[in-house]
């Protein structure tokens, strides 16, 4: 049986981006990691019991969102979408493009949430979207054209549909901070979240997992039929939700959505543990680990979701919740593969015009990584028994925490830059020719 990884790399490399255009999205995700960490810090006053408004800790919590999480969506959707459904790139112009708009946009909606400047969200937001409309469009050009990878493709699809509502969402709340509501605040909010995270986020890296997860295990790609049946689990339960959010039996659907929720994450998950299980590699090191407690926290916030709809009487419930399912799961996830992307990407752009590649692990640090584990894991769960015990002393200690784990990361990529440059072959000069 053809494995994930040869099916992924046959002529991978006709069509890659020329490396600035992903590493620089996978750039900018790493420094606002850092920078929400700081932002955490500066608000830690009011994080054990946070329920919303302007101020630092929801800068912070955008700057995951739209900074890290949508950030490395869009960075590794350009580049490993156009490869696993056989396209070639069509343009260089249209990332570069979103990028010098949607970093911008992201850095200024986060600074007019800590700021509590409503005008400057306003800009901010406004160019968040026409930056994420451009790349739905290429995210539309490229799976409309697909070849292969059906359950790939249909989670694509059911992404790029949950990144439309979000869109509409945020535009939503932005309104209602600047004095215009067109929608009730609580049905825009809670289709916002369940639409951000487990729709377009959730949605793209159960996708891509399909691509990834067998690529880097050496196993062969799971079975297609149940793989979209778990994407067609997670959009009954998100139309549910939506039901629910504009009123119609609200706790009745919630509860159902919900269970839908958690048969179509146990069918995912056991089709991974299948790849993980039979590749060929066992041993995938720390970033693997991150990637399990991610999917843990995944079950867990599905749970923490379960008591906020029964109203379960635990102090600071929907805050433990939100850091569940985007620090737990999202954060810890995409962390986990982005140390795994990262020197893949490096290697195959070092290769290019070279006879012989230079490994991912020659180009990565490990000493960083693993600062970063110990730092970032110690950083959640101190969070997490801040918000319990209502501390706001722990909370400042577990976002300095996590700021050093990811300035470490930081490290980590910087090193990773440095040695990608230094082992790519020289051009050609203008008197030899290219070979």
């Amino acid at each position: 049986m053809k494995t994930a990884a040869g099916a992924f790399l046959g002529g991978a490399a006709s069509r890659l981006l020329p490396a600035s255009i992903p590493f620089r999205f996978f750039g900018a995700a790493v420094a606002y990691h850092l920078l929400a960490w700081l932002a955490l810090l500066a608000g830690a006053d009011r994080v054990p019991r946070f329920s919303g408004g302007l101020g630092w800790p929801l800068a912070a919590l955008h700057l995951v969102t739209l900074g890290v999480l949508v950030m490395t969506a869009i960075g590794a959707s350009l580049q490993l979408l156009p490869v696993a459904t056989r396209q070639p790139v069509r343009s260089t112009r249209w990332p570069a493009a979103i990028w010098w708009l949607y970093t911008p946009g992201v850095a200024g909606v986060v600074l007019g949430m800590g700021l509590g400047a409503p005008w400057l969200l306003g800009a901010g937001a406004a160019a968040v979207v026409l930056a994420l409309l451009g790349f739905a469009a290429l995210l539309a050009l490229n799976l409309g054209a697909a070849r292969g990878m059906a359950a790939v493709v249909a989670h694509g699809w059911a992404a790029l549909a949950s990144l439309l509502v979000v869109l509409a969402t945020a535009l939503a709340l932005a309104l209602v901070y600047l004095g215009a509501p067109v929608l009730d605040r609580g049905t825009a909010l809670a289709l916002h979240v369940a639409f951000a995270a487990y729709g377009f986020m959730g949605l793209l890296a159960f996708g891509l997992s399909y691509i990834l997860v067998p690529m880097f295990a050496l196993a062969p790609t799971p079975d297609e039929r149940r793989s979209i049946a778990s994407g067609g689990l997670a959009v009954a339960a998100l139309s549910l939700a939506a039901l629910a959010a504009f009123g119609v039996a609200p706790v009745a659907l919630r509860v159902t959505a919900i269970a839908i929720g958690n048969l179509a994450v146990a069918l995912h998950l056991w089709l991974m543990r299948g790849a993980l299980r039979s590749g060929m590699r066992r041993e995938l090191g720390r970033s693997f680990t991150l990637v399990r407690i991610g999917w843990g926290a995944l079950l867990a916030s599905l749970a923490l979701a379960l008591a906020l709809v029964l109203d379960a009487p635990v102090g600071g419930l929907a805050t433990l919740f939100g850091l569940t399912l985007i620090g737990g799961w999202l954060l810890t996830f995409v962390l986990g593969i982005l140390q795994r992307i990262l020197p893949f990407l490096a290697s195959m752009h070092a290769a290019r015009g070279s006879r012989r590649a230079p490994t991912p692990s020659a180009l990565s640090a490990p000493r960083p990584l693993a600062i970063h584990f110990g730092c970032h894991l110690a950083a959640l769960a101190g969070l997490g028994l801040a918000v319990a015990i209502d501390s706001v002393r722990l909370a400042a200690l577990a976002a300095g925490i996590g700021a050093l784990g990811a300035a470490a990361f930081g490290v980590f990529f910087a090193v990773l830059l440095r040695r990608m440059r230094g082992a790519a072959p020289a051009a050609p000069s203008a008197r030899e020719p290219a070979v």
